[in-house]
């Protein structure tokens, strides 16, 4: 009669289940991967890291693009007097700084994140790619409340202009950030090289300045249709109004309502990009 150790008899007890779940590995299916994560917390995720990582290196670029809108506006001071051109004038000048934050650095960004790898980074993680669109977009369009605002302020005292309409901006900025932050973000990731997407997200931002900033009726026939196809266009013609000193607000609310639906297109499509891009 042989005497088997306890350790023994409860180490092949706990061997021999182990084994086995290893071979039920090896020979079933693969271990399920981990659900993806929602929207909504991978959007506020994805939008505190990019603000905390942007914070340091896009505050400086913020106040360049305030001084740029602000000199603009005192440069046009000596050959627009007042009235609707120098309503065009202050808010053009004012989105401006949306389009250099929103478009030109976003598309900078994202074409900076394709060329070097970075969206493998982003396709690794649990996250819905609209997630990383809009949570990237949001972060930078954040940058440009502080330097619109400052804008449209010292616009309305250099040419006389009523302040007491100025909360538009509240609607202003998000809807004209999430148009044009959509457009540069597809314009990053659509672009085959990094310094294509440099270019067209200044040229994005030049468009933004010359069809913003300059009164809609000094401009020629055809250049007003190219006009219309901007997406800052529309904040820029709601901000407009909004000086008057009683604005017509249903036409105030419609050009929102477009700016609005032209930045749920823009971003649709930075997402479809940002897809497209991850798997290549």
């Amino acid at each position: 009669m042989s005497i088997v150790p306890a350790e023994a008899v409860s180490g092949k007890s706990r061997t021999v289940p182990a084994a086995r779940a290893a071979t039920d590995r090896v020979d079933g299916a693969p271990a399920a991967l981990a659900t993806r994560a929602r929207l909504l917390p991978s959007l506020g995720a994805v939008y505190r890291a990019q603000l905390s990582r942007a914070r340091i290196a896009r505050i400086p670029l913020l106040f360049v693009a305030t001084f740029q809108s602000v000199g603009i506006m005192i440069l046009m001071r000596g050959v627009v007097d007042g009235g609707a051109e120098a309503r065009a004038v202050v808010a053009g000048s004012s989105v401006l700084v949306v389009a250099f934050v929103a478009l030109n650095l976003l598309a900078q960004y994202f074409g900076q994140l394709r060329a070097t790898g970075g969206l493998d980074h982003y396709a690794t993680l649990p996250v819905p790619p609209a997630a990383v669109v809009l949570g990237a977009a949001g972060a930078y369009a954040s940058f440009t409340v502080p330097g619109t605002a400052v804008t449209a302020v010292t616009g309305s005292l250099l040419f006389d202009l009523p302040m007491t309409h100025l909360w538009v901006l509240v609607a202003v900025i998000p809807l004209s950030g999430a148009a044009l932050a959509g457009l540069g973000a597809a314009l990053g990731l659509l672009a085959p090289r990094q310094e294509l997407a440099t270019l067209l997200g200044q040229l994005g931002m030049s468009a933004a300045l010359l069809l913003g900033v300059l009164p809609a009726d000094r401009l020629p026939g055809p250049i007003t249709y190219a006009r219309d196809l901007l997406p800052s266009t529309y904040g820029v013609e709601a901000l407009a109004r909004s000086f008057d000193s009683h604005p017509d607000w249903p036409t105030v609310a419609l050009d929102l309502a477009v700016c609005a639906a032209v930045g749920v297109v823009s971003l649709a499509v930075a997402t479809w990009a940002y897809r497209r891009a991850a798997v290549r």
